[in-house]
């Protein structure tokens, strides 16, 4: 899975999961799922077009992160999105914030995401 840390000066943009998703009520990083064929930051520049109605200007690979919740496993590559066109939105209905990433350990995110959480505090 493609995964957007979309930043705006101190600020982070984050979206809740819906009650009936896979990890809902969590927060999150917006991103999704690669299709076949399709590196991961095309994967990335679709999703956020698609979930957040953004056009990706400017991205860098942050970091990899396998993870295995049990019933399944995840790998999410995470992207810097420091330049993009438009406004981000919650085009899919979910609620989004724009934060000051000082403030991201006061939000539940699934635990594949809080190593990303705990690097992102730290630099801040």
């Amino acid at each position: 899975m493609a995964v957007g840390i979309i930043l705006r000066d101190d600020l982070v943009f984050i979206a809740l999961r819906k009650s009936n998703q896979d990890q809902g009520g969590l927060w999150e990083f917006p991103g999704g799922k690669c299709e076949p064929s399709e590196s991961a930051e095309i994967a990335l520049v679709r999703e956020l077009k698609e979930e957040c109605d953004i056009s990706v200007t400017e991205c860098s690979f942050f970091e990899e992160i396998s993870h295995d919740y049990g019933n399944k496993k995840v790998q999410l590559l995470f992207y810097r999105v420091t330049g993009f066109e438009g406004n981000p939105v919650g085009k899919e209905g979910q609620e989004v914030r724009w934060v000051p990433i000082s403030t991201l350990s006061s939000y539940d995110f699934p635990e594949a995401n809080q190593e990303i959480v705990d690097v992102l505090i730290s630099n801040v």
